[in-house]
Parts: structure tokens; sequence; C-alpha cells
């Protein structure tokens, strides 16, 4: 049976990804960071899944997690890790408190090293394990390609999981284990919904107080009018199964589930090409402006 970790599978997009991987017959072990949300999805998911307790935040915990993945695949390779838990931060850059965008950045741009830097052995960079190499599904998301205001935090989190992903699947290839971005735009997830209870009464005296309460009104309607977290489960199933992935893979709201590799084709035996990728970031293609993920 072929095994996956997902980070952040508690709710939303990680949730979704492991009931359908579970539902075509593979083994997941999802991270959540409360036993109560282990044990609700023990029962959801059945015997095929098991819950992994970390903070992506917390390395010795993450490292804990990995040694429990790889006694189960008994020297056996890890099929796939999805680096999806992530946290949104709102607020104007000359007035959010550094410690928030410290947050920001630990949990969505450190968080997927310290997972990768776990994991990636299990994926095959280790020579003992017996199996087929494994890949790497980076969660970022059209604001990776699009600096939006009042949520530069989050922006600038996710241009470095692009950055980080290009570096990171040109290394990998000397181990022959594909990096693939999946890119959404707005999806309906706690990430949006949870923005009610974000106090944004520190601003309240500021220029930007406006502007913010109607940030925070949009991402709440965001988490009721996005996309469902099962269309980005279908493209990270594509990622890791397709015998030729694609680099990035963008879903919009127009219905797009694979964004064209504008010349990142594969190569015959499945691998990717950097240079034909090289040649396509020369190209300076980016999302439609109404992909944006907030627009004001």
């Amino acid at each position: 049976m072929q095994s996956v970790v997902i980070t952040g599978a508690s709710t939303g997009i990680g949730w979704a990804t492991a009931k359908l991987l579970l539902e075509r017959g593979f083994r997941v072990f999802g991270s959540v960071r409360k036993q109560a949300d282990a044990d609700r999805l023990r029962g959801e998911f059945g015997a095929n899944f098991t819950p992994l307790l970390f903070d992506v935040t917390n390395e010795a915990a993450v490292l804990a997690a990995a040694r429990e993945v790889r006694a189960a695949l008994g020297g056996e390779t890890l099929f796939g890790l999805v680096n999806n838990a992530g946290v949104a931060v709102a607020g104007p850059v000359l007035e959010l408190a550094a410690d928030e965008f410290r947050r920001q950045m630990d949990v969505n741009v450190i968080g997927p090293i310290v997972s990768t830097q776990a994991f990636g052995p299990l994926l095959g960079s280790d020579p003992s394990l017996k199996g087929p190499r494994g890949r790497i599904v980076m969660i970022s998301s059209v604001a990776g390609k699009n600096g939006n205001p009042l949520v530069s935090a989050y922006s600038a989190s996710k241009h470095a999981i692009e950055g980080l992903s290009e570096s990171l699947r040109r290394e990998m290839m000397l181990f022959g284990i594909d990096v693939i971005i999946i890119a959404p735009g707005p999806v309906k997830t706690p990430i949006w919904s949870k923005a009610e209870e974000v106090d944004i009464s520190a601003y309240k005296n500021s220029p930007f107080f406006p502007a913010l309460e109607r940030i925070r009104k949009y991402m709440l309607q965001l988490g009721e009018i996005g996309l469902p977290a099962e269309k980005i489960a279908e493209a990270i199933a594509d990622a890791l199964t397709s015998a030729h992935p694609k680099v990035r893979y963008q879903t919009d709201h127009a219905g797009s589930d694979a964004a064209p590799d504008h010349g990142r084709a594969a190569e015959a035996d499945g691998r990717q090409d950097h240079r034909q990728a090289s040649r396509a970031d020369a190209a300076g293609m980016s999302p439609k402006m109404s992909d944006m993920i907030l627009q004001c």
C-alpha cells in the first residue's frame, strides 16, 4: 500500500486530500495539532489513516513523527509528502507587528522546510529504502504570484514557497524526486472563515482600519463562495500520481484544475526538465488579475 504524509489534515484542503487518497487505496499519515482532532479523524477515516500530532513549527515533534512514519513504512519509500499546513495573517506592512510577520513565515515557510527535511529522506533520498521515488507537493496560492494589499505577510510567504519550490525541485532531481506546486485561488476552508476571530481593534485609529474591516468581510465571504476543497484535492492527487506531473497546477474559479506548463513539459520518462522551466520563468507568465486572492 502506498503511503502519503499530509500536513495540516484536520480541515480544509488537507482533510479533503486525505479523504480522496484514502478512497483511492492509499495509506495516509496526517498531521494535526490537537489530540481531539486526531481522535476525530481516526473515527472519520478508519484504519488506513494515522494521525501525527505535531505543529509544523516544532522541529522536534516533526522529526519524531518522521521516525514514526519510517517505522511504519518498514524499509519502503514514502509515496508522497503534501506540505499543506498554513495560516493567513492580515495587516498593513507599516503597522503589522514583527512577531505576527514572523509567525506567518514560521508556519508557511519554515514549516514546509522542516517537514521536507524530516520526511524528504523517506521519499527516496535515503538509499537504504526500497521502492519508487516519492514526490513533494507544495501548497502555494495565486497570492504566490500576486502581491495584495493588507495581506502582505501571507503574499510574501507564498512568494517564498514558489521560489523555495523552484529551487528544491532542481535539487531533488539528483534523487529523482519531483517537486510540484499547487496554487489554489479562493477555497472554502477555515483559513478564511477564521477571519472573524481576528482582532483588528489595534488598528482602530489607523488610516487602514476601514480597509481592514472590508478585507475581513471579504475573507469571510471567501470561506463561503470559494472553490470546494475537493477540487484542490483532485489536483493534488493528479500531481502525486500522474506519469507526467506538471511543474505547477493552478486552480481558479473559472474551473481550471491545471495551469498550462508554459514550456515546462515533463520529459518522456516523467521527470521534469529544469532548462525548459527556466525558459518559462524568463517569459514572465503571470496569473490573471481576476485570480487574486484579495482585490481592493
